[in-house]
C-alpha cells in the first residue's frame, strides 16, 4: 500500500501529545517539508518525499531511548509493515540512520546484539540506496525541527550523542552526500532554503 503525505501526517497528529515532547514530529515533518524541495528541485516526486520524511522516525513512538537507531528503525519499520504500508515506505525507518551502505555509518552507536542488529545488518548492505532514500539520510543530517546546514547539525548531534569511534567517517560520509546533492543540482543545495541563513 503507498502513503501519500496527507495519510503520513495524519499517522503523526495520532502520535501527538502522547509522549514526554513532541519534538521527535516535529523534526520528521521539517525533514519531510525539507525533503520535498529538494526532490521537487530534482524532478522527483515530491509527495512520495514528503511521506518518507514524516514517517522516517515513526518508531520513536515508542519512546525507546536506549539502544538508538537500531530500536526506533526497527520498531518503525515492524509499525508500518504492520499497518500494510510498502516496502519503500517501511524501509527508510532502518536505511535513513545509516550512511554508505553501512550499518557502523551512523551519528549514534550501535548495539551488536540480538536479531533486530542482524536483520538491519543485512537489510542495509543488501539494499541499493536511491536518491529519495538518500534525500531522507541528508535532510535527516539537515534538520531539528528547523532547516539548519548540515555542518551546524552534525555538531548539535555530536553534542548530544558524544564521540565514537565511527564519528569521523559518518561526518566524511554526510559530507560526500551533501557533495552528490549539489552535483546533481550543479549548484548549491543550500540555495534552496534561505531560511537557513535565519537559523545559523
Amino acid at each position: 500500500m503507498k502513503l501519500t503525505s496527507d495519510e503520513a501526517l495524519n499517522i503523526l497528529k495520532k502520535e501527538r501529545g502522547k509522549l514526554e515532547s513532541d519534538m521527535w514530529i516535529e523534526h520528521q515533518i521539517c525533514v519531510g517539508n525539507t525533503a520535498g524541495k529538494i526532490a521537487k528541485a530534482l524532478g522527483l516526486d515530491e509527495d512520495k518525499e514528503k511521506a518518507l520524511g514524516y514517517i522516517h522516525d515513526i518508531g520513536k513512538r515508542y519512546g525507546i531511548k536506549e539502544r538508538g537507531a537500531l530500536v526506533h528503525g526497527y520498531k518503525g519499520y515492524e509499525y508500518l509493515k504492520k499497518l500494510g504500508y510498502d516496502e519503500e515506505y517501511a524501509g527508510i525507518c532502518i536505511l535513513h540512520s545509516y550512511l554508505n551502505n553501512d550499518i557502523n555509518c551512523l551519528a549514534d552507536i550501535t548495539d551488536k546484539n540480538g536479531l533486530e542488529y542482524e536483520f538491519q545488518k543485512y537489510y542495509v548492505e543488501n539494499h541499493k540506496y536511491t536518491d529519495e532514500e538518500k534525500i531522507i539520510n541528508f535532510c535527516d543530517l539537515m534538520c531539528t525541527n528547523k532547516v539548519l546546514t548540515m555542518e551546524k547539525r552534525l555538531i548539535d548531534l555530536l553534542v548530544r550523542h558524544g564521540v565514537f569511534e565511527t564519528t569521523q567517517y559518518h561526518i566524511k560520509e554526510a559530507l560526500k552526500l551533501k557533495q552528490y546533492f549539489d552535483n546533481k543540482l550543479g549548484y548549491n543545495l543550500y540555495n534552496l532554503f534561505p531560511e537557513i541563513k535565519e537559523n545559523l
